[in-house]
This record gives C-alpha cells, structure tokens and sequence, in this order.
C-alpha cells in the first residue's frame, strides 16, 4: 500500500505579511470599482455637454438665420444681462456642487473622482 504524497501548502500572497499589502488587496475591488465608474461617467459628460454646445450652435445660427432675413428681432445686449449673473454663479459653485452630487455616498470617492478626470480627457 502506497501512502498519498503530502500537498504542498501555497505561500501566502503577501510573504512579508505587511498590513499595507493586506489593506491594499482588501481596497482593491472598491478602487477598481469606483476607477471603472469614474471613467465611464466622465466619458458620458463629454459626450452629453459634446451634444449640449451642438445643440446650442444650432440655436444661434438659427436665431441669426431669423434676425438676418427680419423675422425678428434679438437683443443681444439684454440676452447677455439675463444670462450673465447665471453663468457666473455657475462657473463659481458649479463644479462644487457637481463634485458632491456624484460623490455623495460613495465609499470609494477618491478612485471614482480619479476615474472621472480620466474620463474627462480621454478621447474615445
């Protein structure tokens, strides 16, 4: 009768047994995670805002188009007082505030916040 050959135990992923090793492959799945969806969400604001100053475009050109042959007539001057002071409350608080909507709740902000400038300046 033959005795069974011993099975070999596997070294450990993390030979020095460093905790920043462990916490690091514990971080792992949330980092990947909130990269993944970071980088998909700064992908879709491109290409939402690409659609939005399209649409934008063509409204002048249309307006101009209109204001030219004499259909009507557009005030510039009172267009940008109206819009002004909204434009620079925006400018001002807005990245602020899209910053907190899309990291509100997430434990892995830092990775997704990551993501998404890497997102934002990739070209797909």
């Amino acid at each position: 009768m033959t005795t069974p050959a011993p099975v070999p135990t596997p070294p450990p992923a993390d030979p020095t047994g460093s905790p920043l090793g462990d916490a690091l492959h514990a971080l792992l799945p949330d980092l990947s995670v909130g990269a993944v969806l970071g980088f998909a969400t700064g992908v879709a604001i491109r290409y939402v805002g690409r659609v939005a100053l399209i649409v934008l475009g063509v409204l002048f050109i249309t307006l101009q188009l209109l204001a030219y042959f004499e259909l009507i007539s557009v005030n510039w001057l009172r267009v940008q007082a109206i819009t002004e002071p909204w434009l620079r409350q925006g400018s001002e608080q807005g990245g602020a505030w899209l910053t907190r909507l899309l990291t509100a709740n997430l434990p892995f902000a830092g990775a997704f916040t990551a993501g998404l400038l890497l997102g934002l300046r990739v070209r797909v």
